[in-house]
């Protein structure tokens, strides 16, 4: 049987995941092989073959966007109004019946700038404890803090707010705190004090934001699911549900995976989910990939397939990111393929000094191709170490002011996900703590809340890496300092060195 969706053809493996019948089935798929094209054949088939109402199908993407689009495409290609949700939007569904207020997304960043900023100053006994965390004994009035050492107050929040997210994640509640601190006080021996310290700060600023929720009758993101999730259990789930499709699913959190699965219990319905384990990047927010890596003993009557064909890269470009991804065994194999050939794909550019590296670079690559080009950082700041007064950015689009019509555009890895562009540049390729892979060490505070225990040097950054490869449909190209080159770039050409085309300037 063969599936046409717009004016592409449907090719063996995605025919294979479209007409599966398996209950709960996971579609592992390459960067750039189609997923989405896949889940347009799956609609069309349950709806036009197995004669599913449109309303008893429902789809959910992780972001806004995504969904905003795959629901365009939907339309278009079918002229249905099939629902389409995000996890949130889908929360928001089951809940319409009660009446909550759905607080603010900077709600938990605020609370706890509020405690270091205010809070604090009225228990003396709790000062004194962040004095002593942040090696401060001496500093006796509270505004120097804050004056010398925004720093560290800014790190120590961020650490903080991942803390309680991974806690909200992970359906962990405060009756956790009691076993973090039996698990420090087993764990960290000399760091007992110091670690316990630090669990002291999270739960006052855990209970400052729970408190907050509790007088204005607010719920968060995380609450929203959980509570959806109980709503299901106790009254089922009010819809004739026949089949559940997700997309992007290697980012889902266990706090999502217990909604599901209080749908698919109440429904039984069938289930197909769609991801890419080599793009998963964003444990920091709760992501927990062991729900895609061992999908068959969370779900029964499972059925894993692949979709290896990648359309958007060259096969030389896909087998050295591939590859490169896979050297961590954990990774699910694939055999990724493409049709295109492209002589040496990446291209690693040394610089000794960086002033107009990145100029230059744009203007030998847009007068060779006439391409749009776009441009990915590690971190959000990193671009401002290679533009001067003859750039102009604002958000993501980024003007050459002497070559105005040169379409750029700067984003960072994470936020670049799901896109391509014809030729990519990767910055910030230095062997350091923010470079690419970042060196910074994940507070070991954050092992009590997280059920990731992966032990493979730099896992998600090296995931991270892939993507940022797997965006261009041509060239990529890696600016990187002769003095110091980032530890990936020298992989590279340990190992995959005929396909990379190497230059000095």
């Amino acid at each position: 049987m063969e599936f046409k969706i717009g004016q592409y053809v449907l090719d063996e493996q995605q025919t294979a995941a479209v007409l599966d019948t398996s209950k709960h089935l996971l579609i592992v798929a390459g960067a750039g092989s189609g997923k989405t094209l896949t889940i347009l054949g799956k609609i069309s088939y349950l709806i036009n073959t197995v004669h599913i109402p449109p309303e008893e199908i429902i789809c959910i993407s992780f972001t806004k966007a995504s969904s905003l689009s795959l629901k365009e495409k939907i339309t278009k290609e079918f002229n249905l109004n099939l629902p389409v949700y995000t996890f949130h939007k889908l929360a928001l569904e089951i809940l319409k019946d009660n009446n909550y207020e759905i607080a603010s997304d900077d709600l938990l960043n605020n609370i706890i700038y509020k405690f270091f900023k205010e809070d604090i100053l009225t228990n003396t006994h709790l000062f004194k404890k962040l004095l002593n965390y942040l090696h401060l004994k001496n500093l006796k009035e509270y505004t120097k803090l804050w004056q010398y050492t925004p720093e560290k107050i800014t790190s120590l929040s961020n650490l903080i707010t991942t803390f309680i997210n991974l806690l909200q994640c992970n359906n962990y509640t405060l009756k956790d705190f009691p076993l973090f601190l039996k698990q420090i006080k087993k764990l960290t021996n000399l760091n007992y004090f110091k670690e316990k310290t630090l669990l002291i700060l999270i739960l006052n600023c855990y209970l400052s934001y729970e408190q907050y929720k509790k007088d204005n009758h607010e719920i968060d993101f995380n609450d929203m699911l959980s509570l959806a999730t109980k709503e299901v259990t106790t009254n089922g789930f009010k819809n004739n549900l026949k089949y559940l499709i997700i997309d992007e699913y290697q980012d889902t959190s266990l706090v999502r995976f217990n909604l599901v699965r209080a749908i698919l219990k109440s429904t039984n319905a069938h289930l197909m989910v769609v991801g890419d384990d080599f793009q998963s990047i964003y444990r920091f927010t709760g992501c927990e990939l062991d729900l895609f890596l061992n999908f068959n003993t969370y779900f029964n009557d499972t059925k894993i397939l692949k979709i290896e064909n990648t359309y958007r890269n060259s096969e030389n470009l896909i087998k050295v990111a591939g590859n490169f991804v896979m050297k961590n065994k954990k990774q699910l194999r694939k055999e990724l393929k493409s049709s295109k050939q492209l002589l040496k794909p990446i291209e690693v550019i040394f610089y000794k000094k960086i002033q107009n590296k990145l100029e230059d670079l744009i203007l030998t690559i847009y007068h060779k191709t006439k391409h749009p080009i776009m441009i990915l950082g590690r971190n959000n700041k990193d671009i401002f170490n290679f533009i001067n007064k003859n750039f102009k950015l604002n958000n993501e689009k980024l003007t050459l002011i002497s070559h105005p019509e040169i379409p750029l555009t700067y984003l960072t890895v994470h936020k670049s996900k799901g896109l391509e562009c014809e030729e990519v540049i990767i910055l910030n390729l230095t062997d350091s703590s923010l470079g690419f892979p970042s060196k910074l060490q994940d507070n070991q505070i954050l092992r009590l809340v997280s059920l990731n225990k992966s032990s493979y040097p730099y896992d998600e950054e090296r995931r991270l890496f892939y993507v940022a490869l797997t965006r261009t449909k041509n060239k990529v190209y890696l600016l990187t300092p002769q003095n110091n080159p980032s530890i990936f770039v020298k992989e590279l050409l340990k190992d995959y060195s005929s396909d990379i085309n190497i230059s000095y300037n």
